[in-house]
């Protein structure tokens, strides 16, 4: 056989296996999103019309096109629980629940961040009671914990931790979560995407660049900028390529970071710099994260202002 020959039996062979089989055609849908509106670090204040931001941002949110199936408040809901006084905290979380009570109609799932913390003397206990409060103003009962979104699974840790000298705080999980969280990752079937949320970032690169952060010849990360367990959790994904997306709020930022097949999103904030405008490049907005039941996501930053 020539060389003329065989090429053309291959392509007649090739031809045909191209050809579609009649009467087995399917006709594809495009599959339908879970929506999420990520929402994060509003901190809301009765000044300089943070009350009347939010109200935009989540008036904005609701008028999408195709509305969100969810939103995530991923923390920072007030502006300073801790050092403000209880007095303060209490007025701040009284503006917060009249914004949510008159302008949310969307269901909304709500995690911690360490402004919404008020401690009365920075011991793991005085922590624990912050927390706890903090939550039922949220109207949720624990600070971690995993749900499923349809063909995705969301899990959302509590990033705000004592620091080593066991005071406030630092960015890592405790031992207690850790340990859930390894049980519940080998729970969830390798075919389920998961989803992971933080308030403080496990992996980004934004914080680089918050403040000045290099030093005497060498980058200076505080533990408060990024999660001090990074190390652990990555080594703890590794397990699980069906983790597909990590997304934080706390920097004020907005970047993108790939690293061993984990996309991590640090989403912004919904105040901008603390409602006086851009924080450096990144201006006030939400994500709007879209799951797809084939493991795809899309993760887009909208300005609600503009």
């Amino acid at each position: 056989m020539n060389r003329r020959t065989l090429l053309h039996q291959v392509g007649l062979l090739t031809g045909a296996l191209s050809l579609p089989q009649l009467g087995q055609a399917k006709s594809t849908s495009p599959q339908k999103p879970f929506r999420i509106a990520h929402i994060t670090d509003v901190h809301i204040m009765p000044l300089i019309g943070a009350a009347k931001g939010f109200s935009k941002c989540l008036d904005h949110i609701q008028s999408l096109p195709i509305k969100p199936d969810l939103i995530f408040n991923s923390g920072d809901a007030i502006m300073d629980a801790h050092r403000g006084g209880r007095s303060v905290a209490e007025k701040q979380w009284k503006l917060w629940n009249e914004v949510v009570g008159k302008e949310l109609s969307t269901p909304i799932i709500q995690s911690l961040g360490n402004h919404d913390i008020w401690v009365k003397n920075e011991s793991p206990q005085a922590i624990l009671d912050g927390k706890k409060w903090a939550l039922d103003e949220l109207k949720e009962s624990k600070s971690y914990f995993s749900k499923d979104l349809g063909a995705w699974h969301l899990i959302s840790l509590d990033s705000i931790s004592p620091n080593h000298e066991g005071q406030w705080y630092t960015g890592k999980i405790d031992d207690e979560q850790m340990d859930w969280l390894e049980k519940e990752l080998a729970s969830i079937s390798l075919l389920k995407p998961i989803m992971i949320v933080s308030h403080i970032p496990i992996l980004a690169a934004c914080i680089f660049f918050d403040g000045n952060r290099f030093e005497k010849n060498q980058w200076n990360i505080p533990g408060r900028w990024m999660h001090e367990d990074a190390t652990q959790l990555k080594d703890l994904f590794l397990k699980y390529p069906n983790i597909k997306l990590a997304v934080s709020g706390h920097i004020h930022l907005l970047d993108r970071v790939e690293y061993n097949g984990v996309t991590y999103c640090c989403n912004g904030a919904v105040s901008g710099a603390w409602w006086a405008g851009n924080y450096q490049q990144t201006q006030p907005g939400y994500a709007v994260i879209d799951l797809y039941p084939d493991g795809r996501f899309t993760n887009s930053y909208i300005n609600y202002q503009s």
